[in-house]
Order: structure tokens, then C-alpha cells, then sequence
């Protein structure tokens, strides 16, 4: 997994910068607790920090790989799935290997097919490599975007990084943040390249840059590619059996404990079973975890997200796997803590506002870690499969908008409401998310043969996977990797999602639930009632007590009337909202608060330059 950042200036001397570069790399600490490396020479300078997880004594970073016409130094985030096996064809090609690391797979990948081993590799990965021979640099992030990379172009080179705190850490960069910067952040499109900094911009995922004297270059190596499918339903089930179980059986490989994450759900729970029946052939116990709020299960009230608590069908699951289970149980003073707020807020780099959920994955994590270092998640099967509710509700569906942003419920609508009126009307959040949706469907390709319902599906799930999931991905590789935990989505695999994205709507959802492609392909692995469960989101605490708690923390805050966080929001929605009934408060407004409360922190710890205007 690790940290990686890296510093090139074409026209300077970095050797003079050492104390610069090493607070870019100690910045990334959390991700890689085990150690720390640099290699610095006088245009380019790369940092490392390591979570050792394959061949821990000998996958030290960066990596160098000395040549007759100079070094190759590779400074890698991730895993490599199939690394074994381009172990052996490398070897075939007569190269040596002195680690039994996947980072000199990829390194020593590189030497034999250039920037084209990206397309050879399986797993989530971000790396920067430095090419002695050529003087470039050549940046790669995975195919669906699991593992963050960012970048900022300096006037003689560039400076990058696995989140934005290592390029926030060069005094090189200023912290600035416009209007234009927040439309994403309310818009809540997941625009490509979008960073909530001005200046800064993500590594797209699937994509290669190269940086050289002679500028920025851009390739994609990987998109979503539109194809007819020929096999009929009974083998299309059998056939995304085969591809989900030979990704989770890949994604067991690791040299340090290990467990699953359990919700009770359909995707975590078909992870955990094959992971479990792998593991238990190995000989190694299979550990499961789950998150629940103290009180939740005994009063839990349906809602319209949630018809059921998930405990019941956790512990289904692990009896029925044999797994060693392990609830971690909050408190809601735990998840109101502000230290865990700030912590949270500080793992994004951004105020994101989603409160407990965030927290709550936050304290599992961080639970986990004390005793594992990996964790298998059911990650990225909502938006592969049809998932969510708004792929079955008629007007979010056929909306011609983000799917998302057209679906109805409690916690649904002005995103912009808690917003100063000035700068709501500067952002014009209507008018970018349906310019980002015009660009967004324009790549999307279609079949000849596809009618009006499957073309619409086609985009939806093409929407899902080049936008949402990002954001989600995202989350939940910075909540885990804040504690130093290495969450792997064994349906991220890119075999899957090539095969799942071009089967028919018709077969994704033939029986009238979500997802009953799914369903159909792990149904013998798991207890009937969690096969035929709806769909949960991830689970949000009932108990007034937190949004008491969120009131009380917001008055505190207006009493610091010339806060910057009220050049941002709008300080007379703020007194209504910490003034309501908490018993009778709506999700709406608790998001809400949440935003504030967030905003706020994470000024108190940016000090960014706000240019709103």
C-alpha cells in the first residue's frame, strides 16, 4: 500500500531542498507506518512512506534499477494482484529479481515494456517512476481510480503526490481555494481531475502522464469499452462466478493478517464467504468485522433507506462462513468526538459533511488495525450491478441528469441551501452539473441493437463507474489508510467490470431486485435471507443524542461571528437549524450541520486563502 510523493524541477537544484522533501514525505506518514525513504538528485526528488504487506524486509522504496545509460526509480503505491505471474514471464525475458516484492515486478515491468506495463497489471496501484535515461517522469494511477494520485504543475516541473497534504506540505504551492473550486464540492458530480485546490489535479484513473523538459503528456490506458454481449443468462451467471472468486482468491495473497469487512449485505457478505472458504483451505482463520452504534439494533425504527438493522444478518454470515466475528460497537459521543471529526477531515483533505458515516468507518478501521493490517471490502458492486435504489426509480432514472442527484429522499435536495446567498448565486450549481452531465453521457458508446431502456441503463451504469464510484473509492481509501489499513475491492477487478458492464440490463435486474445477476452468481454461498435482503446503505446512528450534540458544537461556532467558515455558509440558516427540534430534525438538515461542522475544522487546519469573491 504506502505513501508516495515526489518533487521535479527541471531548471533547479534540489539537493539544497532535503528538509522540504522529507516534511512532503513524513506528511503521508499515516498511510505507511513501517518506514520512510527518499532518493534525491538534483532535478527530482522522490518520497516513500511504507505499510509492509508483501515481502516485508525487501520491498524498501523508492526502488532503484541501475542501467548502462542510467537509474530507474520507482516510488509505488498498492498491490499487484497478478504479480507472480509477470514475475515469471519478466523471468522468461532474462531479468533477475533480488526481493519477492510486487514493486520490482513493477519496476523491472517497466524496463522490459516502458509505460506500457500499466496495461499488464491487475490490483489498484499509483506510482511515480523517474527515468534516468530519458530525464521524464512517468506517473500511473490503476484503471477505476482505487488509489488516489495528485499533481501540480511548477513552472519547471511538477510536484505530486497520494493525497493532497504532500503537495500542501511544498510552500511552493498556494492554498488557494475560488468559487470555482467549490462547485464540485457542492455539485457533487466527481468531475475528472476535480481537487478541491486551485491548481491541483487528480491523476484520472486508467491514465499515464509523462513529465519532461519538453512539457505534460497525457495517454489513457484503460476505459470503459462498449462491446455486444453474446452469452446467454445461464453461462453469463457462471461466468461472473468464475471472475468474482478469482479475484477475491488474488486479493487473500498477503504476508500479514487479514480479515473481511461484513455488513449483512449482499457484497460484503459474498466477499466474506469466498474469502473465508479460501483462507480456511489455507489453514488460516477467517476473521470478519462489523460497525454498529450502541442501542441501534434493539431500537432500531425503518426508514426509507433502511428496512432492517444489519446485526441479524452479520451474524448469520459469520456463522454460516465459520468466520471469527468482531463487532465494533459506538458510542454516539464517540462519533460527535470534534478530535475524530478532525481527524476525519484531515484523512480527506476536504470537508466532505457526510458526519457519521464518515466517523463511524473512520473508528472501525482504526479498530481493525489493532489487529490487522489488510482488509477485503464489498466495494463497487452497487455501482456495478445495479445496485443502488435510483437505478429501479422511474424519474431518477430517467432523469437527464446524475442519477443520484435526481433521486428523492430525507436526506435529498438544496445542496446549496446552507450557503451565503451571494455565493449560491456565484456558484450556480444548476448550471455546472448540467454542463458536467452534457460532457459526462458524451462518452458514453452505444449498440446498434440497444433499445430506449438499455441505452438508458448503459449510461446510468456508465455514469456510476467513471464518476460515483470514484468518490467512494476514494473515501474509503482515505479512511483506511489514515490508520494504516489497506482496504482491497475485489469487484474493482477490471476483468469483472469489463465483462458486468456490457451483460444486458435485462439480465442485470431480470427478477425484479436489484442486482439479481449477483444474486444468481453467489447464491449457493450464502444464507438464503441475506441472498434476498434489499439493499441497506451503510449504516447512520438514530439516536437523537448525536444530532443534539451536532446543535450544540454549531452554537458554538456561531459565537465566532467573524469566522472565515460564515465567508462560506450562511450564518441565519446555521441559528435555524441549531435552533430546531432534534427529535423531529430531517436528514437534510443534519447533513447540513455536518457540512458546517466540517468546513469549519477544516479551515482551522488548511488556513487556506478563500478567494469567494
Amino acid at each position: 500500500m504506502c505513501g508516495i510523493t515526489g518533487w521535479v524541477a527541471f531548471d533547479g537544484d534540489l539537493t539544497g531542498s532535503v528538509p522540504i522533501i522529507e516534511a512532503m514525505t513524513a506528511s503521508l506518514g499515516d498511510r505507511g507506518p513501517d518506514a520512510s525513504g527518499m532518493w534525491v538528485r538534483s532535478n527530482v526528488a522522490l518520497g516513500h512512506r511504507r505499510l509492509a504487506v508483501i515481502d516485508l524486509p525487501g520491498g524498501v522504496q523508492p526502488m532503484e534499477a541501475r542501467t548502462p545509460s542510467g537509474a530507474v526509480v520507482l516510488t509505488f503505491s498498492g498491490e499487484i494482484y497478478n504479480f507472480r505471474d509477470l514475475r515469471g514471464e519478466l523471468e522468461g525475458h532474462g531479468h533477475c529479481f533480488a526481493t519477492s516484492s510486487d514493486t520490482e515486478v513493477v519496476l523491472r515491468g517497466y524496463l522490459e515494456w516502458g509505460e506500457a506495463v500499466a496495461e499488464r497489471l491487475n490490483g489498484m496501484y499509483a506510482f511515480g517512476l523517474w527515468d534516468e535515461r530519458t530525464d521524464k517522469l512517468v506517473l500511473v494511477r490503476d484503471r477505476v481510480g482505487v488509489k488516489p494520485l495528485y499533481y501540480h504543475r511548477t513552472p519547471d516541473g511538477v510536484l505530486f503526490g497520494s493525497e493532497p497534504k504532500a503537495i500542501l506540505a511544498n510552500p511552493a504551492f498556494p492554498r488557494t481555494v475560488d468559487a470555482g473550486c467549490l462547485r464540485e464540492l457542492a455539485g457533487f458530480t466527481k468531475a475528472p481531475g476535480w481537487s478541491l485546490w486551485k491548481n491541483m489535479y487528480e491523476v484520472e484513473p486508467g491514465t499515464v502522464v509523462t513529465v519532461s523538459r519538453a512539457g505534460m503528456r497525457h495517454h489513457t490506458y484503460w476505459r470503459l469499452e462498449t462491446a455486444p454481449h453474446t452469452d446467454d443468462l445461464a453461462t453469463t451467471i457462471e461466468r461472473v462466478g468464475e471472475l468474482f472468486g478469482d479475484a477475491v482468491r488474488r486479493q487473500t495473497v498477503s504476508d500479514v493478517p487479514q480479515c473481511a469487512l461484513l455488513s449483512g449485505g449482499l457484497d460484503s457478505s459474498a466477499v466474506t464467504a469466498i474469502a473465508a472458504a479460501e483462507l480456511q483451505a489455507r489453514g488460516e482463520s477467517a476473521h470478519t468485522f462489523s460497525v454498529d452504534f450502541a442501542g441501534h439494533e434493539e431500537n432500531f425504527r425503518p426508514d426509507e433507506l433502511r428496512e432492517t438493522p444489519d446485526s441479524p444478518f452479520v451474524r448469520e454470515v459469520a456463522a454460516h462462513v465459520g468466520s471469527v466475528h468482531h463487532d465494533i460497537v459506538l458510542s454516539s459521543a464517540a462519533l460527535v468526538d470534534p478530535e475524530v471529526r478532525r481527524a476525519v477531515v484531515a484523512a480527506r483533505d476536504m470537508p466532505i459533511g457526510l458526519g457519521d458515516i464518515d466517523t463511524s468507518m473512520y473508528l472501525l478501521f482504526r479498530a481493525i488495525r489493532a489487529e490487522h493490517t489488510v482488509a477485503l471490502s464489498g466495494e463497487f458492486a452497487d455501482e456495478l450491478f445495479g445496485g443502488y435504489a435510483w437505478f429501479h426509480h422511474p424519474a431518477a432514472r430517467d432523469a437527464d441528469t446524475f442519477p443520484w442527484l435526481a433521486f428523492s429522499n430525507a436526506y435529498t435536495g438544496d445542496r446549496t441551501e446552507m450557503l451565503r446567498p451571494e455565493l449560491r448565486k456565484e456558484l450556480d450549481i444548476e448550471s455546472y452539473v448540467a454542463d458536467e452531465y452534457r460532457t459526462a453521457v458524451a462518452t458514453v458508446d452505444h449498440l446498434d441493437t440497444e433499445d430506449a431502456l438499455e441505452r438508458r441503463m448503459r449510461r446510468s451504469s456508465h455514469l456510476h463507474l467513471t464518476r460515483l464510484v470514484r468518490a467512494l473509492l476514494d473515501r474509503k481509501d482515505r479512511m483506511s489508510m489514515a490508520v494504516g489499513l489497506e482496504v482491497r475491492v475485489p469487484f474493482a477487478d477490471h476483468r469483472l467490470i469489463e465483462y458486468v458492464y456490457n451483460t444486458p440490463w435485462s439480465m442485470k435486474a431480470g427478477d425484479g431486485m436489484e442486482k439479481s445477476l449477483l444474486r444468481a452468481a453467489v447464491a449457493q454461498a450464502l444464507p438464503r435471507s441475506v441472498v434476498e435482503r434489499v439493499k441497506s446503505p451503510y449504516p447512520s446512528t438514530q439516536d437523537t443524542r448525536y444530532a443534539e450534540a451536532l446543535q450544540q458544537q454549531a452554537k458554538e461556532v456561531l459565537t465566532e461571528a467573524g469566522h472565515p467558515v460564515f465567508d462560506v455558509f450562511d450564518a441565519d440558516w446555521v441559528v435555524d437549524a441549531a435552533g430546531q427540534d432534534p427529535t423531529a430534525m430531517n436528514g437534510r438538515v443534519r447533513t447540513g450541520l455536518e457540512r458546517v461542522l466540517d468546513m469549519y475544522h477544516w479551515i482551522d487546519l488548511y488556513r487556506p486563502d478563500l478567494q469567494l469573491g
